[in-house]
């Protein structure tokens, strides 16, 4: 079952290609995680309705919607792509009309990555390589900073890590990684298929 069958389930759309260029090399064209992958990563990894997780470089919005449809937990997904924030906010009235959901458990912000405010509920976060690693250092700072106001339980989701998001993880953060789950019929034939977690220490 491809794609567009799971959007039908979920009443939206999130396929098909991005319309213009990113202003800045920083930012990586939109690329929606895969259904199939999501769906082992959470044969993996669990989420509690009481987790809220922020998706750096949303695009229209899958991983929002299919994580609150799975788990029900609050979900925020950041978006510096104006046209890819407005699709995901037309997918947000259809799931909405749908599952009649309360709004506030799924939202939307149009904004660069490292300018978003990470609130204290925040607590998983959730990266497909949508920037450089120096916008990834800003970002992963800016958790850092929210942690020690607001002490909880972190976690960072990387799909298809790139080697510089696992080196600075790993030799400049207290992150560690908890758990690898590779793809299985994608792993043996490119090993960056993957996800790879890595829990604050």
């Amino acid at each position: 079952m491809n794609d567009s069958y799971f959007d039908g389930i979920l009443h939206i759309k999130t396929t098909g290609e991005q319309k213009g260029f990113n202003a800045s090399l920083h930012y990586n064209r939109y690329e929606p995680t895969p259904y199939h992958a999501l769906d082992e990563l959470f044969d993996h990894y669990e989420l509690d309705k009481s987790d809220h997780v922020v998706d750096f470089g949303c695009g229209k919005g899958r991983l929002n919607f299919y994580i609150h449809h799975l788990f029900r937990a609050t979900v925020t997904g950041i978006e510096m792509n104006e046209w890819l924030y407005r699709e995901a906010l037309e997918n947000k009235k259809r799931y909405e009309r749908k599952f009649l959901v309360q709004p506030a458990r799924i939202r939307f912000i149009c904004c660069l990555a490292e300018n978003y405010k990470i609130l204290p509920d925040d607590n998983r976060f959730y990266f497909f390589n949508p920037f450089s690693v120096q916008i990834f250092m800003k970002v992963v700072q800016n958790i850092l900073c929210s942690v020690e106001e607001a002490y909880r339980e972190t976690d960072i989701i990387l799909y298809y890590p790139s080697q510089d998001y696992i080196y600075f993880l790993e030799d400049h953060t207290p992150f560690e990684k908890k758990l690898e789950v590779p793809l299985t019929l994608l792993y043996k034939h490119n090993p960056y298929e993957k996800f790879v977690v890595y829990r604050l220490a």
